[in-house]
């Protein structure tokens, strides 16, 4: 008898235990960077180095991580039976559900569950026909993972500046870069910022370019009443471990778009067209960005309990701003009226008269036996890719930020401990700021594994 997936749907009554969150692992190399500081830094993990009276001490507080998922009993239960069950004609069970759940929660026609964001934007561009000489307009601030599939398709990723309230890219910047060549605009939702939708999508109304909507970091975001996302020709989100909801690695591709759909769920099956009577004989050569049955099960356990997820993250983002909105010049996650923000990751920001450095910040930080996790470097400072210095909001902000630790069951009094070095760098002063420096953890400096 085939074996049937047996869809638990938990009781309201039944109260859920909490299992031990897995973190992220340390990679075994660090990302290149422009400057040789990494490489001087002492690769001690688990304790914090603080300097006090010409000698270290090392903290014995517990560590606070930037960030790891909430995992409950239910994912537990639904991974175990996907497990267990989820074989043969019920291999794509919970994968058709995590995508309803998703295109529920979105208010989207379509939704294709994926490997990762990457993979999601690397099928959406592909169907777009982007290939080789043509452009795609994106911020300079970002991770890679959003250029890498232009690149990867032959295209040339334009980077230009950024917003300086909502470090995500500037409009004005993005119409001075289109040329005849340009085929695609990518707002990306940085931290779970929102960009400036209405403008960028009237530029692509203008100029017939389609835009793209990079939502790896922005599930919870709503901009007017429209979900992050929904508003593009398509848009990705990722579900990496870092993520508000996660299915371990993961992605999913969305729009309303009927044509547009169909050709990305061709090339998500090798090339084979949906009703397809002959058995492996694909149209095209495709992709295999296909998510597993088992991390889908995870991924409808995650949405069943979205509305929890993303409003615990709201709340940290609060008292964040909370405990610092008296803290000069300090600036953190905007949200304009008319947008809910996602609060993915809680970001400060200080003003460059403040003289506030990241790697201040990163020793005090580490001092305190916590992580910190910087700003992302501008894509154009990156070694494969030629320097366009002249975004100069998004070659200066990283100088002088970083990302604050915003995992679900944080504390009041973890919360306290990450304002506290905020304040007592801003008010007090970093001791000792002009000393050898101080060996900041190798989990405080990982630009991380992240997207997508």
């Amino acid at each position: 008898m085939t074996a049937r997936v047996r869809y638990i749907k938990p009781s309201t009554a039944n109260s859920i235990k909490r299992v031990p969150a897995v973190t992220d692992p340390d990679p075994t190399s660090e990302p290149k960077r422009r400057d040789d500081e990494a490489a001087l830094l002492p690769r001690e993990v688990g304790a914090g180095v603080s300097r006090r009276n010409s000698r270290l001490e090392i903290s014995t507080k517990p560590r606070i991580l930037y960030t790891k998922p909430s995992i409950t009993e239910r994912e537990v239960r639904y991974a175990a039976d996907a497990v267990a069950n989820g074989w043969g004609d019920q291999c794509y069970a919970y994968i058709e559900q995590f995508e309803d759940l998703f295109k529920q929660h979105l208010g989207v026609r379509h939704a294709i569950a994926t490997s990762s964001c990457t993979g999601a934007l690397h099928m959406g561009l592909t169907a777009l026909g982007i290939g080789p000489g043509d452009e795609v307009i994106m911020a300079d601030t970002n991770w890679i993972a959003t250029a890498s599939p232009i690149v990867n398709l032959g295209a040339r990723p334009v980077f230009v500046d950024i917003m300086p309230e909502s470090w995500c890219i500037d409009p004005e910047r993005a119409e001075a870069a289109i040329t005849p060549r340009t085929k695609a605009i990518v707002a990306v939702h940085l931290y779970g910022n929102l960009c400036d939708m209405n403008r960028l999508l009237a530029l692509g109304e203008k100029y017939g370019i389609p835009v793209i909507e990079d939502a790896a970091e922005a599930v919870g975001s709503v901009y007017h009443g429209k979900r992050a996302g929904a508003m593009g020709k398509f848009g990705a989100f990722s579900f990496h471990g870092t993520k508000t909801i996660t299915t371990g690695e993961g992605g999913i591709f969305v729009t309303d778009d009927d044509r547009l759909f169909e050709r990305v769920l061709t090339l998500s099956n090798h090339g084979r067209v949906r009703g397809q009577a002959k058995q492996f004989w694909p149209e095209m050569v495709g992709f295999k960005f296909k998510m597993s049955n088992v991390q889908a099960a995870i991924g409808c356990a995650q949405m069943e309990r979205i509305d929890e997820l993303i409003g615990r993250k709201r709340t940290i983002l609060a008292a964040y701003r909370e405990r610092l909105g008296d803290v000069p010049g300090l600036r953190m996650n905007p949200e304009p009226e008319g947008t809910v923000h996602g609060a993915w990751m809680p970001t400060v920001v200080f003003d460059p008269d403040s003289h506030i450095t990241r790697d201040t910040l990163q020793r005090a930080f580490a001092a305190e036996n916590t992580d910190a996790r910087v700003f992302f470097w501008p894509l154009s400072s990156l070694p494969m890719f030629a320097s366009v210095e002249t975004n100069a909001i998004a070659w200066s902000l990283p100088e002088r930020a970083i990302n604050l630790p915003s995992y679900h069951d944080m504390s009041d009094e973890d919360i306290n401990r990450v304002t506290d070095v905020i304040r007592r760098v801003q008010i007090d002063g970093w001791p000792d700021r002009s000393s050898a420096i101080v060996p900041i953890p190798r989990s405080s400096i990982i630009l991380d594994t992240q997207a997508a």
